[in-house]
């Protein structure tokens, strides 16, 4: 019993971590270019086909985690320049374009990939399981383990520590603030929002092993990232961690223990945080 639920709860980190990713994208489109991007699942599923494709034909699962980010940041930079530029500030507007956009892709994606659904495999330095003594488990998820926290790590320093991540706390706090001390918020929003959708790449290819590709992905994905960002805060990286984190547990070990109402358990916790706290576990009570 002892080893069933350490399984589980290195499973259910593991899973926190991809929804980590997720949320972390989402968390900083929402809090520096004020874009509610509904399309970010589509953007998660568009790098976890990409990586598949790439994968396949490069031969190495580590190029297509390099390049796929950087080509969905792409796209995701052209979205926000030509299709969200003059929508900052309305929210319904935002809310129908990245609703659209989503269907848009993953109807792409179905015409070009069909919907089978496909497993992928992990690369073949990480396949095959981890002998611990008697515990035994699968190395894929505790690299997605260890990526993840790695990751929290790295954006917390860059907001911390460079003049890019001074840049956004900045614009974050009070766009009309930063733009008279010489900051260009649009310059910001547009490459912030490029970072968002590059991390939602990243989740699609680091995910893909670990999830089957179907078609839908993309909606459940943005419905848990959603979740995990108003549970934590909205625009608080600290408290996507922590949200991920939470949702991944009462996802994980209401599977094991009460398979029927995973999805409840989530909603209730959902709703639990937003009776004691609507501004989410660390975000910002709103004036």
């Amino acid at each position: 019993m002892l080893l069933l639920l350490l399984t589980q709860l290195l499973n259910s980190l593991a899973f926190a971590m991809l929804l980590f990713l997720l949320a972390l994208g989402l968390s900083l489109i929402f809090g520096v270019a004020r874009v509610v991007n509904l399309a970010h699942g589509a953007f998660y599923l568009l790098g976890a086909y990409l990586g598949l494709a790439l994968g396949a034909s490069l031969g190495s699962f580590w190029l297509a985690l390099v390049l796929v980010p950087l080509l969905v940041g792409l796209l995701g930079v052209l979205v926000e320049r030509f299709l969200l530029r003059g929508l900052h500030g309305r929210e319904l507007e935002q809310v129908l374009i990245t609703i659209g956009l989503g269907f848009i892709l993953a109807d792409l994606l179905r015409a070009f990939f069909g919907a089978a659904i496909r497993s992928v495999p992990p690369p073949a330095e990480l396949a095959g399981p981890l002998f611990l003594g008697s515990f035994i488990y699968p190395k894929y998820p505790l690299f997605v383990l260890a990526m993840g926290v790695l990751l929290f790590l790295l954006v917390r320093l860059l907001l911390a520590r460079t003049p890019f991540g001074v840049q956004v706390r900045a614009v974050t706090a009070d766009p009309g603030m930063a733009s008279t001390l010489g900051i260009q918020p649009a310059r910001v929003s547009l490459l912030t929002f490029g970072i968002g959708t590059a991390l939602a790449g990243l989740g699609g290819v680091v995910g893909a092993p670990m999830i089957a590709l179907a078609p839908g992905l993309d909606a459940q994905m943005t419905l848990f990232a959603l979740i995990v960002v108003v549970i934590g805060g909205l625009g608080r990286i600290e408290g996507a961690f922590w949200g991920a984190i939470l949702v991944g547990l009462v996802d994980g070990f209401g599977r094991l223990f009460l398979p029927q109402l995973a999805m409840f358990l989530i909603f209730a916790l959902m709703a639990l945080v937003l009776a004691l706290k609507p501004e989410g576990l660390l975000g910002r009570r709103m004036a």
